[in-house]
C-alpha cells in the first residue's frame, strides 16, 4: 500500500516531468493488481491493465512457471480460459500446462523480454508437455522447455506430436481467442497433416519468428472492453475463410529464412527508429494507464 501512495504521488508531478519517468519501471514495481473493475486498456503492445487476476502458482491441472519475473497476472478472461485449455490439455494425454509469461500485476510495459503481454491478454504455453505438477519454486526456475522446431528453422524436431497439434486447435477452437503465434516451421506441419474438411481453426495460427519452445496465446478484447483496442486481422483473406496454408506461409521458410542470392532489402535512411516498449514514457500510453498506477 505505501508503494501505491509513493507512485501515486509521483504521478501528480507537471506532466514534463511526468514523461520522462519509463513505464516498465513503474509497471515492473508493482506486486499486487489494482483495486479496480477488470479493464484492459489500449493495445496489447501499448497499454496497461486494471484489476487484474493472478493465476494461482499451482493448480489441479497447471503450474506458472519463473514465478520470480511476477508474470502470472491476467484478465479473468484470461485466466479462466488457461484454466479451461489446462484441462484440455490431459484430455489430449497430457498432465496439464506450464503456463509462461501472462502479464504483470498491472500490465504495461515489461522491465524486459516482451513487447506485448502488456494488457492480460497474452500468454505464453510452454511446449514441454509436464510429467508432474508439483514443481517447488526453484525447480520452476531452473526447468526450460522443449523446442519443436529444427535448427534451420525448416521442420518441426522429434519434440513435436500429435497431443501438441490437437492441443492448439482446441485453444484455436475457443471462441475468446484472436490468434496464436507459432514458429513457421510449426504452422506449415500443422497445414501439412490437416485433413481437408478440418482447416478452419488454422486460420488462427499465425507464424511468428521466436514461438519454438512455446505457443503464444492472445484473446479478443472481452465483451464491454471500452478501452481495450481489437487487432486488425492480418490474413489477407481472413473474410474468405482462408486459414493461411498458403504461399505466403511458405515464404517463411524459402525467400525470408534463405533468400535468393543478391537479394537486398532497401532500408529507408530516413525511417525513423522503432522504439522498443521499454522506452515508453507514460506519455506514450493511454492516459487512464495513470490511473491504474495510482489505485491501491
Amino acid at each position: 500500500m505505501i508503494k501505491a501512495l509513493v507512485l501515486a504521488a509521483a504521478l501528480i508531478v507537471p506532466a514534463t516531468a511526468q514523461a520522462e519517468k519509463l513505464a516498465n519501471k513503474l509497471f515492473g514495481s508493482f506486486s499486487e493488481p489494482s483495486q479496480q473493475d477488470p479493464m484492459p486498456i489500449g493495445s496489447y503492445a501499448k497499454g496497461c491493465a486494471a484489476g487484474l487476476m493472478e493465476l494461482p502458482e499451482t493448480g489441479p491441472s497447471w503450474q506458472a512457471m519463473r514465478l520470480s519475473r511476477g508474470r502470472n497476472f491476467g484478465h479473468p478472461e484470461m485466466i479462466g480460459f488457461l484454466q479451461d485449455l489446462s484441462r484440455s490439455a490431459q484430455q489430449v494425454g497430457w498432465a496439464g500446462l506450464y503456463i509462461g509469461d501472462i502479464s504483470q500485476p498491472r500490465g504495461g510495459p515489461m522491465t524486459s523480454g516482451h513487447a506485448s503481454h502488456q494488457i492480460g491478454l497474452d500468454a505464453d504455453i510452454w511446449m514441454l508437455p509436464p510429467k508432474r505438477l508439483n514443481l517447488s519454486r526453484a525447480q520452476r526456475e531452473d526447468i526450460s522447455s522443449i523446442p519443436v522446431r529444427s535448427a534451420d528453422q525448416k521442420s518441426v524436431t522429434e519434440n513435436w506430436t500429435p497431443s501438441h497439434r490437437a492441443l492448439m486447435k482446441a485453444a484455436a477452437s475457443d471462441p475468446r481467442v484472436d490468434r496464436i503465434f507459432v514458429a513457421a516451421a510449426v504452422k506449415i506441419e500443422m497445414c501439412k497433416t490437416a485433413k481437408s474438411g478440418d482447416k478452419k481453426w488454422l486460420q488462427k495460427i499465425r507464424p511468428v519468428a521466436g514461438h519454438d519452445t512455446h505457443f503464444h496465446v492472445r484473446l479478443k478484447c472481452p465483451k464491454g472492453a471500452r478501452l481495450c483496442e481489437t487487432q486488425t486481422p492480418t490474413v489477407a483473406d481472413l473474410s474468405k475463410g482462408g486459414n493461411g496454408c498458403d504461399e505466403t506461409l511458405t515464404w517463411w521458410v524459402t525467400d525470408y529464412l534463405n533468400p535468393p542470392k543478391g537479394t537486398k532489402i532497401p532500408k529507408d535512411p530516413d525511417a525513423p527508429r522503432k522504439r522498443h516498449p521499454r522506452e515508453f514514457t507514460m506519455a506514450d500510453l493511454p492516459k487512464q494507464c495513470k490511473d491504474v498506477l495510482a489505485s491501491r
